[in-house]
């Protein structure tokens, strides 16, 4: 697939066709990216359409990282069949992606009676949504598994399987198995409208013409857009909501080693404290609901909230600094279950509203996508043998690269980054579009010192490569 000029037909459609797919996903988030790995594994010709200089530069860029069960999802729900689907592939692939997986299990902590009636309920929900193994704790139980935890709580529910995962790897080695298996990658390549003729969609982007038999709409904060644009009106609606998060610094990790969660209510799951894959430990979302899909800031009264509301729950946690802050945007829209659209006759699927469970239930979306347009009768050839493509490691409980002789270079020290792990990310299929992909690959710059002292050395080491990787589109040979 090469790059070619548009050239626009009588017909006042762009005629000059970067390629033909038999499936053009647009949106290189989580869900994008699973969505064209589950395509390119069953043998269809691929091409994912990303907006931004790198994937994973919307949404899922900022979540909380945690692989849920489901046992708090509406029972009965879309949301909740997909999840579980999901949580049980990526527990099946994990080893031969190299994917890691940090065993925490999560308490959900009541700390008001109001709390502790409502535990039972959620019990009763997880209970019927197949979480059969939830546990009942005592404050006193709760305690002797969390020390730290404030001695004010009135009860906890304890859910084994919650764990915590690397929100990045795992979508970067989704399309790099993709890639591997015949997939392309477009960035910077925005879907501006597209025309269905009755048998094939074209695709007119910021970077030529697609021709493709089938679409996969994955385009997060943008879902409701790209179907105003292609299918002359939307099925759903947008509407951002902003989390915020704190990032404290290492030593905290020793301070908690189960993920806490609120007692949810009806709007949001509430703020969580969880240790990451990285050794840290962080505090959030808020969920702020916003009109500006683009722009997710910080706002210092919210962080301090966030900061004091840790603090209450983990009194030790007012010791530990924070060493970072960011804030990311869920594609909530105006219901609260999955907003999946499939329309046949149009060769047409979205999947949309994918809001704070994205990650859990990306590869199960990948695997509903591909449900709807099989039934479409649509006849794909025999699958080709399924090709391993396991990613670089960066979990911190975890061997590192810096652990092995012959790295060359500490480049950042905050995070161990070594120059032998920034090179082999512009090596790999799928090397970094821009900066913060080059961090999302490797945790450099990403340190208590955000840059200060690597800064310099990674702009020697990144000079003119950024921009090389987007030159031309990424492809298998």
């Amino acid at each position: 697939m090469a790059d070619t000029t548009l050239a626009d037909d009588p017909m006042g459609r762009n005629r000059a066709p970067i390629g033909t797919v038999d499936v053009a996903v647009i949106g290189g988030g989580v869900v994008g990216c699973a969505t064209a790995r589950a395509f390119a594994l069953l043998g269809a010709r691929v091409v994912l359409l990303e907006k931004s200089t790198d994937i994973l530069a919307g949404a899922s860029k900022g979540n909380s990282a945690l692989l849920h069960t489901g046992f708090d999802a509406p029972p009965g729900s879309l949301e909740l069949r997909l999840m579980q689907l999901g949580y049980r592939a990526y527990l099946a692939i994990r080893g031969p992606l190299n994917l890691p997986l940090l065993e925490t299990g999560a308490m959900v902590v009541a700390w008001t009676d109001a709390d502790l009636q409502r535990l039972e309920t959620i019990a009763q929900q997880a209970i019927g949504n197949g979480v059969q193994n939830v546990e009942w704790l005592s404050p006193a139980q709760a305690l002797a598994r969390e020390p730290e935890l404030c001695s004010q709580l009135r009860g906890a529910l304890l859910v084994p399987g919650e764990h915590v995962i690397d929100a990045w790897s795992a979508p970067l080695a989704y399309l790099t198995q993709a890639i591997a298996h015949g997939a392309q990658v477009l960035r910077q390549c925005e879907v501006q409208r597209g025309t269905f003729d009755g048998q094939m969609w074209w695709l007119d982007t910021a970077r030529g013409s697609v021709q493709a038999r089938y679409v996969v709409n994955c385009a997060g904060l943008y879902g409701d857009l790209i179907e105003q644009r292609c299918l002359g009106k939307a099925t759903f609606e947008i509407r951002p909501r902003k989390g915020q998060f704190v990032v404290f610094d290492k030593p905290a990790a020793r301070l908690v080693r189960t993920t806490i969660l609120p007692v949810p209510n009806e709007r949001t799951k509430g703020v969580v404290i969880a240790r990451t894959i990285y050794g840290n430990v962080l505090v959030g979302p808020t969920a702020e609901d916003q009109l500006d899909r683009t722009r997710a800031t910080v706002d210092e009264t919210a962080l301090r909230d966030l900061v004091m509301q840790a603090g209450r729950m983990i009194p030790a946690l007012a010791q530990i600094p924070v060493n970072a802050i960011y804030a990311g945007l869920r594609p909530a829209s105006e219901q609260k279950d999955y907003r999946v659209h499939c329309d046949r006759q149009r060769h047409w699927v979205t999947l949309g509203g994918i809001r704070s469970t994205g990650l859990t239930a990306a590869l199960g979306l990948a695997t509903h996508a591909v449900e709807l347009l099989l039934a479409s009768s649509w006849q794909l050839p025999t699958p080709p043998a399924t090709i391993w493509t396991p990613v670089p490691n960066l979990a911190e409980h975890l061997p590192r690269d810096w652990q092995r002789a012959g790295y060359g270079e500490i480049v950042c020290y905050c995070e161990l980054v070594t120059r032998r792990e920034i090179e082999a990310a512009f090596q790999s299929p799928l090397p970094p579009g821009d900066f913060s992909g080059l961090r999302r690959r490797t945790r450099a710059a990403m340190g208590r010192c955000q840059s200060f002292y690597c800064g310099a050395r990674l702009a020697e080491l990144t000079q003119g490569r950024l921009a090389s990787a987007l030159a031309t589109p990424i492809r298998s040979e």
